[in-house]
């Protein structure tokens, strides 16, 4: 039983397409939508703080969280569907795990972005002469 268990945790003896992660909501995985979720809500608490104080009512942050997850998730679910379209599935993850490591070299251990190929310059495919 063991040995069907890959390293990555999927089961080889399974067809392919039970490997994947099912599409939750708006083309987004389980994982890409708590992602997306918890990033447009703190976009709307960042933004709901100041304008409770503004208006003096703390009613406006719970109100500008949910606003902003949902348009989060909308906007965001038809924008990474429309990026992810004909591509593997793991392209979304390695585009984040190379812009981590040309953007911030320092976080890319934690990313395993050391572990890419990064090369700039022309590749060749013919076979060169012997020297």
């Amino acid at each position: 039983m063991a040995k069907d268990i890959r390293p990555d945790g999927t089961v080889a003896f399974l067809p392919h397409r039970l490997n994947r992660h099912p599409v939750v909501v708006r083309g987004l995985t389980a994982n890409e939508l708590w992602v997306c979720a918890g990033s447009s809500g703190a976009i709307g608490l960042a933004s709901g703080i100041p304008l409770a104080f503004m208006f003096a009512t703390i009613a406006i942050v719970p109100t500008a969280i949910l606003l902003a997850v949902a348009a989060g998730i909308f906007i965001g679910g038809g924008t990474l569907r429309r990026l992810k379209r004909g591509r593997p599935e793991t392209w979304l993850y390695r585009q984040l795990q190379w812009w981590i490591a040309v953007n911030l070299p320092q976080l890319a251990p934690f990313t395993d972005g050391h572990t890419l190929v990064i090369r700039s310059g022309y590749w060749s495919t013919r076979r060169s002469k012997a020297l």
